[in-house]
C-alpha cells in the first residue's frame, strides 16, 4: 500500500519533476561544471548500504596544499539556494523508484554514523528512510541530534499512512517557509559524534 502510495504521487508529479530537475541539472552543470549529481553511500533499511544522490551544491575548490577546502567555504550561494528549496533532493526520488527509500522516512545518514549509535537510536533503521519525514518536519537541521533520533524512532513507533499524509503535507509548508534549513553556525548540520 505504501509502496503504492510512494510510486503514485511520483508518476502523478512526474512532469513537473522532469521539468524542474533538466532545468536545475542545467543551471548546476554552467555554474559548477560536471558531474551534475552528488552521490553519497547511505545507510538504509537494517543498515544497509546504498548510494544516496542528490544535484550538487558544492564547487571543487582546494587550498594551496591540494587540499579539498571546507563544506562552508565551497557551498555556493546557488548551492545554498538549492538546499534552502530542498531542490537539491529531487534526485532522491529515483532511490525512492528503486525501492532504496520511501517519500516518508528517517533521513538516510553517513555510513560512518553507525558505529556511534545507542541502541535506541538505532532502530531508526527498522524502516525505510525517506526523503521527509518526521524530524524534518519537526526542526530539520535546527534540532539537536538527539531530539532528532527521537523524532525517527517515534516515527518508527508510530508510522501510519495517514501520519505519511501529514507528514507530506507539513513538509510543503516547511519548504515554502524555508524553516530549519541549518543548525546555528553551521551551514546544514554539525556532524554526529555519538550521545554523550
Amino acid at each position: 500500500m505504501r509502496r503504492f502510495f510512494d510510486l503514485f504521487y511520483i508518476f502523478l508529479g512526474s512532469p513537473l519533476i522532469v521539468l524542474v530537475c533538466l532545468l536545475v541539472a542545467l543551471i548546476v552543470l554552467i555554474k559548477l561544471n560536471s558531474p551534475v549529481l552528488f552521490r553519497q553511500p547511505r545507510l538504509g533499511l537494517n543498515g544497509k548500504i546504498f548510494n544516496v544522490y542528490k544535484f550538487r551544491t558544492m564547487n571543487k575548490e582546494y587550498d594551496k596544499n591540494k587540499t579539498l577546502l571546507s563544506d562552508e567555504a565551497r557551498l555556493t550561494k546557488f548551492g545554498k539556494f538549492l538546499r534552502s528549496t530542498s531542490l537539491d533532493e529531487l534526485p532522491s526520488l529515483w532511490n525512492v523508484l528503486k525501492g532504496d527509500m520511501r517519500l516518508v522516512g528517517p533521513r538516510p545518514l553517513l555510513v560512518e554514523y553507525l558505529p556511534l549509535y545507542s541502541i535506541q537510536q538505532a532502530r531508526r533503521h527498522e524502516v525505510k528512510p525517506g526523503i521527509t519525514g518526521w524530524a524534518q518536519i519537526n526542526g530539520r537541521n535546527a534540532i539537536s541530534w538527539n531530539e532528532k533520533f527521537d523524532l525517527d524512532v517515534w516515527y518508527v513507533d508510530n508510522q501510519s499512512f495517514w501520519l505519511d499524509v501529514k507528514i507530506l503535507w507539513l513538509t510543503v509548508k516547511k519548504v515554502l517557509a524555508r524553516d530549519g534549513i541549518s543548525q546555528k553556525n553551521h551551514i546544514t548540520m554539525d556532524k554526529f559524534r555519538g550521545s554523550l
